[in-house]
């Protein structure tokens, strides 16, 4: 292959390669669009009444499309579910991460994260809500949920057990604890999705402050939170 030939070559092969990957990023960005919608849509209408049409029209795109990318609207909300759980998880970390080395202000850091706006949101509550009230029916619904459900449980129990053991709280359950945190950010997502207008996020979060000081006293001082 002579140097002219050589550069033709290379020239076509970085001409490919970069049209493979704006193809990618067209359907990549095609499927976002279209989980997007979907949440709109079922936050609206629920998951029975949410149609593939609906979805199309939310999106402005055609629905030869959502069956080119999904193949069926159970395909589409399975993956939305997914998307939810993985863009929840993803926030999750980042707040651990966040929210320096100590347990006691990792927990907090997560209790504060389930009341931030882009978490506690009426119309993203109510799309949980309705996978959730399908997930005895839905298999693939329920393993989705336990599988985030059990890793949250884990890191919020592993955060008491050691606040406890290093504050000696020898009469606190961390997994009682864990379990009453979790029960309390799940009520105060039920409040906003029921009266997001008159929903009090600093009166939550004062509610939860006031357990963590409750439970564990030396490490939630209230001039600390």
């Amino acid at each position: 292959m002579n140097e002219y030939s050589f550069i033709l070559w290379h020239n076509n092969a970085m001409a490919t390669t970069a049209k493979k990957a704006r193809r990618t990023a067209s359907r990549e960005k095609r499927r976002q669009q279209l989980i997007d919608a979907t949440v709109k849509c079922i936050a609206r209408k629920g998951l029975g009444g949410t149609t593939i049409g609906d979805v199309a029209k939310a999106a402005g795109l055609s629905q030869g499309i959502i069956n080119l990318h999904f193949k069926s609207k159970d395909n589409l909300l399975e993956e939305t579910l997914r998307h939810l759980a993985d863009e929840y998880k993803m926030q999750f970390n980042r707040a651990l991460q966040q929210s320096g080395p100590e347990a006691a202000d990792q927990l907090r850091a997560l209790m504060a994260l389930d009341l931030h706006p882009s978490i506690c949101d009426s119309k993203k509550i109510a799309v949980w809500f309705a996978f959730w009230g399908e997930v005895k029916s839905r298999p693939t619904y329920r393993k989705i949920c336990a599988r985030s459900d059990r890793y949250y449980d884990e890191v919020t129990q592993k955060l008491c057990e050691q606040i406890i053991a290093a504050g000696n709280y020898t009469e606190v359950s961390a997994s009682a604890a864990a379990t009453m945190l979790t029960s309390m950010t799940n009520g105060m997502w039920l409040s906003c999705l029921i009266s997001p207008r008159s929903f009090d996020r600093k009166a939550a979060m004062d509610a939860i402050d006031e357990y963590l000081q409750n439970m564990f006293p030396n490490h939630y001082p209230e001039n600390r939170l």
